[in-house]
């Protein structure tokens, strides 16, 4: 992260990867780096993602109960670090569940609440081979939770599933709280900003329609850029895109 902040990057989100990053210590040094370079965090990502289904989308309410509980060390984690989001994957495999789509809205809206409790926002993102891949499922659950739910839109996420970006950030609306901004193109789904084909004009203009007034944040993989000055290359295309 110093890295990062040495040559001006001020806003981040923090992908946590093992429990450890989750103590005082370690959060108290990334708080401090943040600081001294006037830098924040507006986000944080669990490294439990790609357990959630068991966690909270199973038939096993105890388990439910304990997955809670644990995520508040997340939330504890994001208001030590200033940040507001944390971001939820949610239910893999889904065609095989007999979870109901009613079912997963209210579990959804206990951990909202909880989120909410502690200050954080819980925001579902659409995931490619999740149940949140599809557009529709994004609008009911919309529509089912009004305002005791909040999104993140990522566009490599929509095209990897093959669902039409500017469908998905349309579903999201009014609850669309966060943005993972990259490119794609015919050959890869997953490129710096400005790097591929990806309509920004278009994206802008629909945001611009139900009023968004979140962050944009660049998230590539670090196979998307071979240096540093890529990356540099692409936040001006994101300021120059967004300012």
């Amino acid at each position: 992260m110093a890295r990062l902040t040495n040559v001006g990057f001020r806003l981040f989100e923090i992908f946590f990867n093992t429990y450890g990053e989750l103590r005082k210590d370690y959060l108290n040094n990334l708080k401090s780096i943040l600081d001294s370079s006037g830098s924040a965090v507006k986000s944080i990502h669990p490294f439990t993602s790609g357990f959630e289904s068991m966690m909270f989308f199973s038939d096993y309410d105890s388990r439910f109960t304990d997955s809670l509980d644990f995520y508040r060390k997340y939330f504890e984690a994001a208001g030590r670090l200033g940040a507001e989001i944390l971001v939820l994957h949610g239910q893999r495999d889904y065609l095989y569940s007999t979870l109901s789509e009613e079912e997963y809205f209210e579990r959804y809206a206990l951990l909202f609440e909880a989120g909410r409790r502690c200050g954080i926002q819980v925001a579902q993102e659409n995931v490619n081979r999740f149940r949140s891949e599809d557009p529709g499922f994004i609008r009911r659950m919309r529509e089912y939770l009004g305002e005791s739910c909040c999104f993140v839109f990522d566009i490599k996420q929509a095209v990897r599933a093959g669902k039409d970006p500017f469908e998905m950030c349309s579903a999201m609306g009014d609850r669309l709280v966060h943005i993972h901004l990259n490119d794609n193109n015919g050959k890869s789904d997953c490129l710096l900003p400005g790097d591929g084909t990806m309509d920004y004009a278009r994206l802008m203009k629909l945001l611009d329609e139900f009023g968004y007034s979140g962050d944009f944040i660049i998230e590539v993989y670090r196979k998307s850029f071979p240096n540093l000055d890529h990356l540099l290359d692409s936040r001006h295309f994101v300021e120059q895109l967004v300012k």
